[in-house]
Parts: C-alpha cells; structure tokens; sequence
C-alpha cells in the first residue's frame, strides 16, 4: 500500500516552516557566538570592573562585596549563563561611569543614530540605484564616467574630513545649514520638557506633535550629517548596481526582449531589475548596518548624540560593559538586518522559495 502524496500547498507549507526553523536555529547560534566573544573579551581586557567601581582606595572589604554582587567569584560557565540570561531579559548590565543601566542608556542614544542612518541609507539608495543603472545602460559614456568618479571620490576620501569640509562651506561659510548636534538648544530644551516623546526620533516626534517649528530646525541640523553618510552609502550602492545591471543586460533573456521590439526602459527597469534587485537587497542591508553601526566619526564631528558616540565616549572613560553592552546592540543590528534580507530575498526570487 502506497502513502498518498502530499498536496502541493502542504508542501511547501511544510518548505516554508523548515526554512524559518532553520533560520530562527542559525539566528539564536550566532548571536550564542556574538554574546561567548563579548563575554570573553569583558574577562581578558586588562580592567578590572570593580576597581573601576569602588575606586583604588576602597577596602578589601568593600571590593569583596562588589564582586560577589558581580558573580565574579563564581565559575566562569555559571557567569556565562548569567550573562546570556540577563542579555535575553535585555539587561546589559550596569555602566561603571554613570551607574545607569547600560540598555535605558542605549535606548537613549540608538534613535538618534536611527534616524541618521536610515535618512542616509535612503538617500544613497534613491540616488545610488538611478545612478548604477544609467552607467550600466550607457558604458563609457560621460554619465559612466561621472557615475564611476564620484563613487571612486566616495569611497576613497576620509570621512571626518568631508564632515569637516561641509561644516566649514556650508555651515560656517555659507549659513544654508546648522551646526552641530541634533536641535538648536531652545528647541532642544522644549524637546524634553514640552513635548513628547515616541520614538526618540526627533523628526518623528516633533511631526507627531505638531511641532513644526522644531521639525525644521532638526531637518536644518540632519541635512549636513545624514546627505554625508548618504553619499557614502551613494557610492557602494551605485557601483554595486552598475555591476549587476551590466550583468543581467548582457543575459540572453534580456536580447531575446530586445528583438522582440519590448521598449529599453521596459527591458531595463522591468526584466533586468527584477534579477538586480535579488543582489541588491543584501546590498542596502550591508550599507545600512554600516552607517547604524560606522558613523562614529560623522556623530563625533557633528557633535551626534548616537550609538557610535556612546561606544567611543564608554571606550575613552575605560567603561567596558557599557562597550561590550554597545558591541552586543551592534551585532544584533547585523544579524537582524541580515535576516530581513534573507527574508525580502526568498520574497523576491521565486527560485529561492523552491
């Protein structure tokens, strides 16, 4: 007696639970790596927590009684498992500067970089896409050449020194821009005391509450920083798209479209893009994650109160678990970002859900 076969829907019902179990599997794996590497990075480093708590002239005593509270005198397994237990409930553990909690404080700073990366990563996405494609579509052109010189500028020139430069001509000389830091001080103190906040993004609040006047001024102080990381970003992208395109237009699909009369703008941004936009998902993703985690020294020199600041201010004043508290938030960020693009990926490419 034969078993009847499965229906097609149950099948790939059955395809799809597979491929999320497996992924949820790798997921809770690599971030069970993420938190092992930080948490034997915390116990290497030549700084000893609870001097840096108690102070160099605390008693024995007193320095007892810390690192009891710390379990730190306990086995290293058992301190391990505390770590990941407490890192799953979302606690990152105490800042030796402040006293506060290392995840409140994170919470403040993240929306900051949040709102600069992804006012970034959208910029250099609706301009970096555009412009592969019209380098692709007319190689060694003028627009090729334009194209492939300003990705070359943007990846080969320093950062701290474009942030400088645009605070210089467009803030110091020009005026078309404000200065540092995310709200001119009067808006900055009705920020937190008259208004609400959602999100901790200030252009998301302010509209939220109506606040015009306090939208304009961010948009005034974002513009420099965010069109900054979005060149950056510009410059990836583009470059990335130029080469898939060039790719997929040199595909057999793609003349066979050609002969039969299809419109060169059906060709390109229809047939070839669909295939481009498989690649280019991870693409976006990569250069997002990037910006949310490497603008530490656009939020320096913009005076940016965001994630990449708070590590570096944590890593001068030797605090590392506000560091490796940081490093933690910043890993999840990829893996999270990467699995989204997995995710849009197997939306995307109907070969990948096969």
């Amino acid at each position: 007696m034969t078993a009847s076969p499965v229906p097609q829907h149950e099948s790939r019902l059955l395809r799809i639970l597979q491929q999320v179990g497996v992924g949820l599997f790798t997921l809770a794996i690599t971030l069970l790596g993420l938190l092992l590497v930080t948490f034997i990075i915390g116990r290497v480093v030549p700084i000893d927590p609870v001097l840096s708590i108690v102070g160099e002239r605390a008693t024995e005593a007193q320095i007892q009684a810390v690192r009891d509270r710390l379990g730190l005198d306990l086995p290293m397994w058992q301190q391990f498992w505390i770590y990941v237990r407490d890192a799953v409930q979302g606690d990152l553990g105490t800042s030796i500067r402040t006293g506060e909690s290392i995840s409140s404080e994170i919470a403040r700073y993240f929306p900051a970089t949040l709102e600069l990366a992804t006012l970034g990563t959208i910029f250099g996405t609706l301009v970096g896409v555009p412009a592969g494609v019209l380098a692709a579509t007319r190689p060694g052109s003028i627009a090729d050449q334009i194209v492939r010189v300003v990705g070359l500028m943007g990846y080969s020139m320093p950062v701290f020194w474009l942030g400088l430069i645009g605070l210089l001509v467009f803030y110091g000389q020009l005026d078309w821009v404000a200065g540092p830091g995310r709200l001119d001080p009067t808006y900055d103190m009705m920020m937190e005391f008259t208004l609400t906040s959602y999100t901790g993004m200030i252009l998301i609040d302010s509209a939220l509450n109506g606040a015009w006047d306090v939208f304009a001024n961010a948009i005034s102080h974002i513009i420099l920083p965010a069109g900054l990381l979005g060149y950056v970003s510009m410059a990836y992208i583009s470059r990335m798209t130029r080469s898939f395109m060039m790719n997929e237009l040199g595909q057999e699909y793609i003349t066979t479209a050609r002969v039969k009369g299809m419109p060169e703008w059906r060709v390109v941004w229809v047939h070839a893009m669909k295939n481009v936009m498989v690649p280019l998902i991870t693409v976006i993703a990569l250069s997002y994650a990037y910006l949310l985690e490497g603008s530490v020294l656009t939020e320096t020199i913009f005076a940016w109160p965001g994630l990449g600041s708070y590590i570096t201010d944590a890593l001068f004043a030797a605090d590392m678990p506000a560091v490796l508290g940081g490093t933690v938030v910043v890993g999840v960020v990829f893996v999270t970002l990467n699995m989204l693009s997995d995710i849009i990926y197997r939306l995307v490419d109907p070969r990948a859900r096969t």
